[in-house]
């Protein structure tokens, strides 16, 4: 007989839930949120027990790859169609979801979502612990330029991380108090800021260890930190059948309403990888802004810019960069700078 397993995952624990070919529920249990515990549970129930389903959540990667070494095909479905679907219920529990999400499987009505691989979320620990850092810093920053601005120093507007130190510590270098009050700021900034280029340097040598990232970084306005937070957000190119929804994926699209005479584009929807986004966009307005070689993207960026506004204009050039550097990857390709360059 062919079963379909429900799991319900919160931090500590999950709901079990099996159900036969035709709906009914065969087998109901918690357990503690380990793969050992979870496979324990199922082979105890029935040997024949195969495919299990869960929503994607923070403990997908480890119950996923723990599974599937254990020996069961798991299936991650989509957290939004997942928490639409079981919003029909009448009392929420984990047990009611268990039950929800085991109905879901055996339908077939959910969409699938990519697990990346263990090394790719090593790379995004990487990303994420820098920008924490860079956060914190500029806070502490912040901080600073408001307890000065009371005593009428106003810093410039631009000041660099590295001579931020030197030039505000002459600034109260002759008040006691003040130096009291605010150097232990300074020397948490300052620490926080080492930290910072510490791990700045370790993603800049595994950029430059990797031929993928240094094969994006030849297009125009992406640096270390886009080509790695892109290459990690992807993690799989060939899951992708055609280039142009990355940039849906990585929710650079415009929402759409569509019912009847009704017809409303909305905003971009913001879906997926906020960092790859914030990359994207980054990467995009250092091409229309500060890259001084000409392309035949940056010349479509400026145009569009002169008729829809900088700011959308840099937002269309982001959802071209997500298509071309996709395709780059796939095809193993250099950026095509434009007619005008190669005719140079």
């Amino acid at each position: 007989m062919t079963y379909f397993t429900g799991i319900d995952v919160s931090l500590r624990s999950v709901s079990i839930c099996i159900v036969d070919e035709r709906g009914e529920v065969c087998h109901e249990a918690k357990t503690a949120a380990q793969p050992a515990a979870i496979a324990q549970c199922l082979r105890g129930f029935d040997a024949d027990v195969n495919s299990v389903g869960l929503e994607a959540g923070t403990l997908t990667q480890y119950l996923t790859y723990g599974l599937q070494a254990a020996g069961f095909e798991v299936v991650c479905m989509e957290s939004r169609q997942v928490k639409n679907t079981l919003a029909a219920m009448r009392n929420k529990t984990d047990r009611n979801d268990a039950r929800g999400i085991a109905q879901i499987l055996r339908t077939g009505w959910y969409s699938r979502v990519h697990v990346k691989s263990m090394h790719s979320h090593r790379v995004r620990a990487l990303l994420a612990s820098r920008k924490a850092i860079l956060k914190k810093c500029v806070d502490l920053e912040n901080e600073l330029r408001g307890l000065l601005r009371v005593f009428g120093v106003c810093l410039a507007s631009r000041v660099g991380h590295g001579s931020f130190d030197g030039e505000v510590r002459q600034t109260f270098a002759g008040d006691e108090m003040l130096a009291c009050a605010l150097n232990p700021l300074l020397d948490a900034r300052t620490m926080l800021y080492k930290t910072y280029l510490k791990l700045d340097n370790a993603i800049k040598a595994l950029v430059k260890a990797d031929p993928v990232c240094k094969l994006l970084m030849s297009v125009p306005g992406v640096g270390p930190v886009t080509a790695l937070s892109f290459k990690a957000g992807v993690d799989d190119p060939s899951r992708f059948k055609s280039s142009r929804t990355v940039a849906a994926h990585f929710g650079l699209t415009p929402r759409r309403f569509q019912s009847g005479e009704s017809d409303n584009p909305g905003h971009i929807s913001r879906a997926g990888d906020a960092d790859v986004r914030s990359a994207l966009y980054v990467a995009a307005h250092s091409l229309l802004t500060r890259n001084e070689q000409w392309s035949s993207l940056k010349a479509w960026g400026m145009r569009l810019a002169k008729t829809r506004g900088h700011r959308r204009a840099v937002i269309a050039v982001a959802r071209k960069l997500a298509i071309i550097l996709h395709r780059m990857w796939s095809d193993g390709t250099e950026f095509r700078w434009g007619a005008k360059e190669v005719a140079a």
